[in-house]
């Protein structure tokens, strides 16, 4: 098991830099058994042998950026591997601060009494791997979006990345802020492409959509000739049904009203009537002294008023009957019409209505007709026009800016020792190939690819010699000077990621010598405004560190951890990467000269 103390080793050089990533927690992980490491201001650097396990550091922390799990990093002897970071956003600047505050928020997360956040990983050797942020399970693509504010990797992969057009036009935009314009770009093209489509489609297609649009006027003609109404059909199964039975309907219901209510013009015949046999005995109730039988005359006094009610509706009843059958035949007629409808277009009457509103607003998209067409033309060449003229503005911002990024870049590889390489970054329009699908007529007539992110090609070009021929990167940086080309750009560009946490993993991989001591000197540099995290093999950038942790196996598994180095155990250190001469008076002289030069050189 390997311990790190706690941090609090102060440094001029990291005082104004802030501290994101406070500390990282492995279990199992590659050689790591078990390891805490912290983490301070301004420089921290990670050394150890070949195979300690000082990558896993940095694997970790990609881990934790919503990198893809490997079930092949989990320790032998392990079930699982667990990395959890803790991230502090106390001295993040007000716009970041919100950023991370609404993924936290957006993902339930809690942050710990300190107010730090713990992100954390864990692979198993057989299931999938799991996310956690601020102690809820969330997705590793919502733990990517949470580090991804906080953290900026940096490994060989990301150094052949930068070779990548897409990388290099990225690297340049950051540079030269261009976000407002690209989103502006961005959605014009969405627009425009959208209006394009649908001209092609209407032209394409104008017969197809013609007899369609045919087809659609038929129904709704028939349909508005009909004029069902909601629900009718259902209303015309009731009153068919009561039709049919209507003789035996009309003497149910009159027979009833004889016997409630008698015949209005024959007053003995009404006196024989539960209406008048109710209100004889209500009177003679109501007419004693006795407080019982008032009572109960009362009761039949609210029940003749209820069988009055009812006689009166039956009556209202008789009046609405039909006299003749031909209303009965109507009714048939119609709900046969209406049956025609539900065949063809729904289940029913409000499924027609609804089929015929869709119909409508489809009829409404279907106009083919040269009026219709001619609109669209001009709506599609006023946003080709309104695009080119964005393109156009994000192209002179992005070519402004290249002169300016390659000349800072080129100043910086000097600085690197690299005093006669030549940066250079080229901006230029992807000319439409034959068949593009997306071609934008520039406003000096040039037919270029309208490109999700512009119209533009940018390539870097490196030459690592005064007067040799400038090839594009790709194609003429070696290992070592790629290394020194992504640290130039990250010194230059840091001010536009100010506050993240910068990880850089054998940067310094090729190099040695002067160059060394330069890269070190940068990253040394960078570490005044970022907290920087280095895993490195060579001593003369180890030197420069704030904080030095070393990898080295701890125990008789062959298990690593990572331990902190007090300034007698980093002069040892340091001999050891010089020359394997960690025990030798000649190796810890050099190592304490190293380290001497270093620090009069950050004060």
């Amino acid at each position: 098991i390997g311990w790190c103390v706690s941090s609090g080793c102060p440094s001029p050089a990291g005082a104004g830099s802030r501290r994101v990533l406070a500390e990282i927690r492995i279990e199992s992980l590659g050689a790591i058994k078990a390891a805490n490491a912290e983490f301070d201001r301004g420089l921290t650097v990670l050394t150890g042998e070949t195979g300690a396990g000082k990558t896993m550091v940095v694997t970790g922390l990609h881990l934790l950026g919503g990198a893809r799990a490997d079930a092949h990093r989990v320790r032998s002897g392990s079930e699982r591997a667990v990395v959890e970071g803790r991230f502090s956003t106390a001295e993040l600047s007000a716009e970041d601060a919100h950023a991370v505050e609404e993924i936290i928020e957006s993902c339930g997360a809690d942050r710990d009494d300190d107010g730090s956040v713990i992100a954390s990983r864990s692979v198993s050797r057989e299931g999938p791997s799991r996310a956690y942020l601020g102690g809820r399970s969330v997705p590793a693509r919502a733990l990517s979006n949470f580090t991804g504010q906080l953290l900026a990797l940096h490994g060989q992969n990301d150094q052949l990345r930068l070779m990548r057009p897409d990388e290099q036009r990225a690297a340049l935009d950051r540079f030269a802020d261009v976000a407002a314009r690209l989103e502006k770009y961005q959605k014009l093209r969405d627009e425009w492409r959208r209006a394009r489509s649908d001209l092609a489609d209407r032209t394409d297609r104008s017969r197809e959509l013609a007899q369609e649009a045919d087809r659609l006027k038929f129904a709704l003609e028939e349909i508005d000739a009909a004029a069902p109404q909601p629900g009718e059909d259902l209303q015309l199964v009731a009153d068919i049904r009561r039709m049919s039975e209507l003789d035996a309907l009309r003497d149910a219901a009159a027979g009833a009203r004889q016997a409630l209510a008698g015949d209005a013009d024959d007053p003995l015949d009404s006196a024989n009537t539960a209406t008048g046999s109710i209100g004889r005995a209500a009177a003679a109730l109501q007419g004693t002294d006795d407080a019982v039988l008032q009572g109960l005359g009362a009761q039949l006094d609210e029940a003749l008023t209820v069988v009055g009610d009812v006689a009166r509706e039956v009556g209202a009843y008789l009046s609405e009957l039909p006299s003749d059958a031909s209303t009965l035949e109507s009714k048939l007629a119609r709900q046969a019409e209406l049956r025609s409808l539900t065949r063809k277009y729904a289940a029913d009457v409000d499924g027609v209505l609804a089929w015929a509103a869709q119909s409508r607003e489809r009829l409404a998209q279907l106009d083919v007709s040269e009026d219709a067409l001619g609109a669209l033309q001009r709506l599609v060449a006023e946003l080709g026009t309104k695009l080119a003229a964005a393109a156009t503005d994000l192209t002179k911002a992005r070519t402004k800016a290249a002169g300016a990024l390659a000349k800072a870049v080129t100043a910086e590889l000097t600085g690197l020792a690299m005093a006669g390489a030549d940066f250079t970054i080229t901006v230029g329009p992807v000319a439409a190939q034959s068949g593009d699908p997306a071609p934008l007529v520039l406003a000096d007539g040039r037919a270029v690819h309208a490109g999700s992110h512009g119209v533009d090609l940018v390539e870097f070009g490196f030459t690592a010699h005064r007067g040799g021929t400038v090839l594009p990167l790709h194609k003429s940086a070696s290992g070592g000077e790629l290394s020194r080309v992504m640290l130039a750009l990250e010194v230059v560009l840091s001010a536009s990621s100010a506050g993240t946490t910068m990880v850089f993993d054998e940067v310094d991989a090729g190099v040695g010598g002067r160059a060394a001591v330069q890269i070190g000197r940068r990253l040394a540099r960078l570490a005044r405004t970022h907290q920087v995290i280095v895993v490195t093999h060579l001593p003369q950038v180890a030197a420069y560190a704030d904080c030095h942790l070393m990898v080295d196996a701890l125990g008789r598994d062959g298990a690593s951890g990572v331990r902190r180095l007090d300034d007698d155990e980093r002069v040892a250190e340091l001999a050891r990467m010089l020359a394997g001469l960690g025990e030798s008076d000649t190796g810890r002289a050099h190592a304490r000269e190293l380290l001497d030069a270093a620090a009069a050189d950050r004060r």
